[in-house]
């Protein structure tokens, strides 16, 4: 016996009522239940077994595929989301040493512009100052280093902060390094001028002084010894005898020489690097127009021809166009002790020689 279950309604009613009946498909009882319909048929007093059609059949299947579709789809996220691939692991563990190492070479590139900062503040206030060099402004070191827009793709990543900071760091090592490359090249050839502009720059005295006894008169105010006027006397006279050898005080080219009113026999060389030097009175001048001299040379002879009132040698330093005091440009023979001194002799007004 098949064992049935349902409500049943009075058979007049012709109602279809549903059983649950333990059966399988060759109607043998089973643990399964299943829906099934019947119907009471009022000419057999019977029920009679009612099968769904194709489109109840079908919208039924249907139904349960969608189910287990959006039930597999759900499971497969979850799955996803909470347990990595063998692959996802794999990809995480690099993305983590390649964090790592991000962190290490930040932390690098910090070391690495510390020294940077430390050589360029030695390029700034020692190197530059002692080869009388402009310091390199900040703004020149770190051109370009502020445009963001050179990161923008870098923001799109996943730990944008570290990785923009990072690149950020090397670019402005690397443009730092490509300034302070180019600095040392322009130092080197400054040393390089340095030491021609050494060799060049007045720094003897030109007749030999030794003793200082053929200073006369230094540079700035004197009264005139032909007009009795106070003047501006803008050069050094040595009392020596005529015949005495004068000397150039630096290397450099021979541009003028020859007669020039009040100063008589005149020799004027440009040394270069904004100097030029003026020896006046001569009696006699051994070189000529375009010749290159050397510091010590012999160049000419103490004399005095111009406006003179004795024999004697005047000497000028001219630096960009301007007169100074040669009393500053006797470095190479003066000691500090002989330097005081002549600083008191040339001081005396009284002896003005032109």
């Amino acid at each position: 016996m098949r064992q049935l279950s349902g409500k049943i309604l009075h058979p007049a009613h012709n109602i279809c009522f549903l059983f649950p009946v333990k059966e399988d498909f060759q109607g043998h009882t089973t643990g399964m239940k299943r829906k099934i319909f019947y119907i009471y048929n009022q000419n057999t007093l019977s029920y009679e077994r009612v099968y769904p059609s194709f489109r109840k059949k079908a919208m039924t299947i249907l139904r349960h595929l969608i189910v287990g579709f959006f039930l597999g789809l759900l499971l497969f996220a979850l799955f996803n989301y909470f347990i990595d691939s063998p692959q996802e692991r794999l990809l995480k563990q690099e993305n983590q040493a390649l964090k790592t190492q991000y962190k290490l070479l930040s932390r690098q590139v910090d070391e690495a512009l510390e020294v940077m900062a430390d050589i360029q503040e030695r390029d700034n206030n020692l190197y530059r100052v002692i080869l009388q060099t402009d310091p390199i402004d900040g703004a020149v070191r770190n051109a370009g280093l502020s445009n963001d827009a050179q990161y923008r793709e870098l923001l799109k990543m996943s730990d944008a902060d570290l990785i923009v900071s990072t690149t950020r760091k090397v670019d402005q090592l690397a443009r730092n390094l490509y300034v302070q490359s180019n600095s040392i090249d322009e130092l080197v050839k400054r040393g390089q001028q340095q030491e021609d502009r050494l060799k060049s720059i007045p720094a003897i005295q030109p007749i030999s002084n030794k003793d200082l006894k053929k200073t006369a008169s230094g540079y700035g105010y004197r009264i005139d010894p032909i007009y009795n006027t106070r003047k501006f006397h803008e050069g050094m006279d040595f009392a020596s005898d005529i015949g005495t050898p004068v000397y150039t005080t630096g290397n450099g080219v021979v541009i003028e020489t020859g007669w020039k009113q009040g100063y008589g026999n005149t020799i004027l060389i440009d040394h270069g690097y904004n100097y030029k030097t003026r020896y006046a009175h001569l009696s006699a001048i051994k070189v000529r127009n375009g010749q290159k001299v050397v510091r010590g040379e012999e160049i000419g002879l103490v004399g005095n021809s111009g406006k003179s009132t004795g024999p004697h040698l005047h000497y000028e330093v001219i630096h960009k166009g301007q007169h100074e005091n040669p009393i500053n440009y006797y470095f190479f023979d003066l000691s500090p002790e002989d330097y005081d001194r002549m600083i008191q002799i040339a001081g005396n007004q009284g002896r003005v020689m032109d």
